[in-house]
């Protein structure tokens, strides 16, 4: 006798016939039997769907099939440096150039993991819940390694630095640890991004068409693509907004077709950069309408959309007009099901190993730790004149200066996720040092109107309530009647995408409004001030008085005593992270010198400068002096911070600058006259912690740099000029700030016995050489391997790195460091992609650094030359 009974689950619903004899589960379709091949299974449920469910698929939020018992998937998730703005909290690392600037695959790959980790848990949480929504999902689109080819341009901070193999190193660790090495299943997805030849300009990436020579694109632009994609076979890729030779490039003949699927081989999914297929026909005006451009994304095999408004929903239109077959989008949707399959979401949850992470996983200890050790490991020193570092802890006095010392946000970067505390560089201060410490801020990063909050409760009633009335719109209009009503105590906010803000009410595409009234209890000058992440306006007495978008507003006014200002707070969020914050006070401007003299009895005064992610970044609305659309248009330190740091430094004090940036500074001033300096980055939920550690030698510092420091735009190409040309070490001919690969350290290293041999019965070089630690201090050393070919051929840059590792050692301590290469990987590609054979001479370096005259006096590099035939 056979029973059939039918089972309902959030991952699928599922038709058992159960045999009473053989006791064998029989299911309805074989996509539902996690016995069977994954291709057998993925061929089985894509046969199931009608065209429009096959469509359907094909954006970042695919909406559920409950016929099949597929349930939604938004596809949209990140981790670049912590998972990124999900409802939890999370763990924050450093800023992905801060990782670079460790040079520790070792440490990405955990780090890396750890994500994955809490990824997981949120997703497991989540599915619980019946979340489907944003940034809850498994497929990171992360990382970014494209090449850092100009320090002008604002998302560079998202990636590994200027060099392909560096930068190829690190994004294989962090591949390997966000996917896991189970031999079934994904841990989560990884995606290599943006594919490819994009690095900037920000403000015209939907119009602006790349072109190199074919010898820049295999030897800068794709090698770390081939490493991931070849080498550690990432599962996802994502394809940039910009053209390439005049195609999009998710529709690139060449990149897409040619090199990736062809070339390459590549098997697994692609997405469009979000709203990217759009451009094809809005802005790139390569296609005329949006059937055309989504039948050609799909063609060149971008198998997923981004997009609030996708391309895609043509393609029902794009079939019908023969632009494409039902054949090519079955191609597209197995790829994107096939990750689905592999990350277990139709197995049961039994036999997914991770299914039984919980949030307890979220910040765990050794999470913070690890966050702790990346921002140690990504500090560079860069000068440290007469041993002004490490400070001594029996000083009685320190002043804390500068725009960046109490900012806990700047930490953050972008594309962040929220952690329950952050360690700010005052905070980590205060932890060390228990003299007396004077904090003043100074200056903001681009001028010297600082504001100092006077908020007062009290101030700010509702119908007799104190407070603010809020008001709660599912929408981003305002419109309609509000969700919730609401008394907030005061606006100061911090919700990821899709926390709950208030009853029924979670941030995704949401807009609020507060009201209160402003009742002086005297007259004088006062200062509101409003930042928040998306749009935010203020209106007293129903006019706009401040507008602003990821930046902080203000507005001063003369105040009555006792008289009644309305004030109205509106605030918008799309997706993404929703902060807002209101507040009421003074603004202070104080001269360079005015701030030395409230300083200059410290005994050492620690200026902490630079830029920030609310002023460099993806496509932002920003218009200040020296940055444009998220880009710079200059690297110099902002004037304001030079002209304090030059009052500072007249005091005679020692001077310690500590530069928070996502790219190279051009300081050629500070570089000259301030004696210490470190470049911190942007470094994560616990950098003011590992930048006092730093200071007072609790941490001797390692990190090198990932890019150039130039002295000033002056000698750098048009910013939108793709050639290497005078581009990054590998081709930069003047005399740089600070060289890539470049740090100092409280102790010193020397190099000998250097030898060079190839293997037995293989292509396989072998170079070795000797480190001793000859300082008095325990420390990390990075050792570099950099080759330059001396023979007069086509390959025409200076020197190349091909191998690195950090490495600890004890004072006095020795240690033999073997890197094995192959001979293919030393040579340049030629124009098909393809290693030419290494046949010359060649130089290999051995050491702290490049073998330039200003690393050679501190790395000590030991160098030899052989020939190929």
């Amino acid at each position: 006798m056979r029973k059939r009974i039918i089972l309902t689950s959030s991952f699928f619903l599922t038709l058992l016939i159960m045999n009473s004899c053989s006791n064998k589960v029989l299911h309805a379709h074989s996509f539902q039997d996690s016995t069977l091949q994954l291709e057998e299974r993925v061929d089985n449920l894509v046969s199931l769907m009608t065209i429009e469910e096959k469509i359907s698929q094909m954006v970042n939020k695919s909406p559920a099939i409950p016929r099949l018992g597929i349930p939604a998937y938004n596809w949209w998730n990140e981790t670049l440096h912590g998972v990124a703005r999900t409802p939890y909290h999370v763990t924050s690392y450093p800023q992905a150039i801060g990782m670079a600037a460790g040079w520790n695959p070792s440490a990405m790959q955990t780090m890396a993991d750890y994500c994955a980790t809490e990824g997981r848990a949120i997703y497991n949480d989540s599915q619980k819940k019946g979340n489907t929504g944003i940034y809850l999902g498994l497929t990171y689109w992360s990382p970014n390694i494209n090449i850092f080819r100009d320090p002008r341009w604002g998302r560079g901070q998202e990636t590994y630095g200027e060099d392909p193999f560096l930068t190829g190193s690190l994004g294989k660790a962090f591949v390997r640890g966000i996917e896991g090495d189970n031999p079934n299943y994904l841990k989560a997805s990884a995606c290599a991004k943006h594919y490819a030849v994009h690095s900037g300009p920000e403000w015209n990436r939907s119009t602006f068409n790349a072109e190199v020579s074919d010898y820049d694109l295999w030897n800068t632009y794709l090698p770390a693509f081939k490493d991931l994609i070849v080498d550690a076979k990432v599962s996802g890729v994502m394809c940039a907004y910009n053209a390439f030779d005049g195609q999009p490039c998710c529709g690139n003949d060449k990149l897409m077709t040619s090199i990736l699927r062809e070339k390459w081989n590549f098997k697994g999914y692609v997405t469009s950069d979000c709203g990217g297929i759009n451009h094809f026909w809005k802005t790139h005006k390569t296609h005329p309408n949006k059937e055309s451009a989504a039948a050609a994304a799909v063609l060149h095999g971008t198998d997923c959309e981004c997009s609030g408004d996708p391309a895609y929903n043509a393609l029902s239109k794009a079939l019908a007009d023969g632009l494409l077959t039902e054949t090519e989008i079955n191609t597209s949707v197995k790829r994107l099901f096939t990750i689905r399959f592999r990350l277990g979401m139709f197995d049961p949850l039994s036999k997914v190993p991770f299914s039984n992470i919980d949030l307890s996983a979220l910040e765990a200890k050794e999470h913070k730790a690890h966050a702790l050790k990346m921002a140690q490991e990504s500090m560079v020193l860069l000068k440290n004149e007469s041993n002004t570092l490490p400070i001594n802890k029996n000083i009685k006095k320190i002043a804390i200066v500068g725009p960046n010392a109490a900012d806990e946000s700047v930490l953050l970067s972008n594309y962040y996720g929220f952690p329950s505390e952050l360690v700010s560089v005052l905070e980590g201060v205060k932890s060390k040092f228990k003299g007396e410490i004077i904090y003043e801020q100074g200056v903001n990063i681009a001028d010297n109107e600082v504001f100092k909050s006077q908020y007062k409760p009290s101030q700010f009633n509702y119908k007799g309530q104190q407070g603010f009335n809020g008001e709660y719109f599912k929408n981003t209009k305002w419109e309609g009647v509000p969700a919730v009503v609401k008394l907030d105590k005061k606006i100061d906010f911090q919700w990821g995408d899709g926390e709950l803000v208030a009853e029924g009410v979670i941030a995704n595409s949401i807009s609020m409004r507060w009201t209160s009234e402003y009742i002086p209890d005297s007259s004088g000058e006062v200062s509101f001030a409003l930042q928040g992440d998306d749009r935010c306006k203020l209106f007293i007495n129903g006019e706009k008085k401040i507008e602003t978008d990821l930046k902080t507003g203000y507005y001063t006014f003369n105040a009555i005593k006792g008289q009644k200002y309305k004030v109205v707070i509106e605030h918008l969020q799309y997706t993404d992270n929703a902060e807002i914050k209101f507040d009421a006070g003074k603004i202070e401007k104080l001269s360079p010198e005015q701030i030395a003299e409230r300083v200059k009895d410290a005994d050492v005064i620690v200026f902490v400068g630079g830029i920030s992610a609310k002023l460099e970044g993806e496509a932002m609305p920003v218009s200040v002096e020296g940055f444009k659309g998220g880009d710079r248009t200059n690297i110099e330190l902002p004037a304001v911070q030079t002209a304090v740091l030059k009052a500072l430094n007249a005091t005679g004090k020692p001077v310690v600058f500590i530069n928070m940036s996502g790219g190279a500074m051009g300081f050629e001033w500070e570089a000259e006259n301030i004696p210490a300096i470190i470049q911190a980055w942007y470094p994560g939920q616990e950098g003011g912690e590992a930048i006092a550690d730093v200071l007072f030698g609790d941490y001797n510092p390692a990190g090198r740099l990932p890019v150039t420091f130039y002295k000033n735009v002056s000698q750098l190409p048009d910013f939108e000029d793709y050639s290497m040309q005078n581009r990054t070490y590998r081709y930069f001919k003047g005399e740089p700030l600070y060289p890539f690969g470049f740090g100092l350290s409280y102790t010193t290293f020397e190099y000998n016995e250097l030898k060079i041999s190839n293997a037995s019965n293989s292509d396989e070089i072998i170079i070795e050489a000797k480190v001793t630690n000859t300082g008095d201090r325990n420390g990390d050393e990075v050792v570099q391997l950099y080759v330059t070919n001396k023979n007069n051929d086509n390959n025409n840059s200076i020197r190349d790195l091909k191998g690195f590792e950090r490495i600890a050692l004890k004072a006095g301590e020795s240690k033999k460091v073997v890197f094995k290469i192959n001979r293919d990987n030393v040579s340049a590609v030629d124009n098909n992609g393809d290693s030419k054979p290494l046949n010359g001479i060649y130089e290999f370096s051995i050491g702290g650094g490049q073998p330039t005259e200003k690393s050679r006096l501190i790395n000590k590099n030991v160098m030899l030359q052989k020939e190929f035939y």
